[in-house]
This record gives structure tokens, sequence and C-alpha cells, in this order.
């Protein structure tokens, strides 16, 4: 289980870890990496990408809030 205790500055998640972390599927962490939402903290040569646990919950808290927005019929 991902730790949401200590510096989430500095802590590193694995995709797995950031999916368990953020409620969802590996495949939407990758999702919002190709979007723009969410950018990896090594470099892409690395074989196993990782996230900082700070931008995997504001990424997550971002599309939460995006899932809520109403658009009128005006």
């Amino acid at each position: 289980m991902a730790e949401l205790t200590g510096d989430l500055q500095t802590t590193l998640w694995t995709t797995a870890q950031a999916a368990e972390a953020a409620g969802v599927k590996p495949n939407v962490i990758r999702t919002w990496v190709y979007r723009g939402h969410l950018t990896r903290a090594n470099s892409p040569r690395c074989r196993t990408p990782k996230y900082k646990a700070i931008d995997v919950v504001l990424a997550e808290k971002a599309t939460r809030e995006r899932a809520r927005r109403t658009y009128s019929a005006a």
C-alpha cells in the first residue's frame, strides 16, 4: 500500500503505488502522463517510471474537480 505519511514532496511512487494511492487503475496514471496532468520524476530512460507523491495527489484532485464540473445549457 502506498504511504500517505511522510514528505510528499520527496516521496517517489511507482505507477502501481500511485494508482493505489489515487484509487484508480495503473492505466489511468499512464493516461494522466500522456495528457500532461502528471509528469515523471525520474529520467525517461529508466525502465520503471516514478512520480512524486504530491504530483499524484494534485493530479487526482484536479481530475476529480474536472469531473464535477457542470455546464449550463445557454
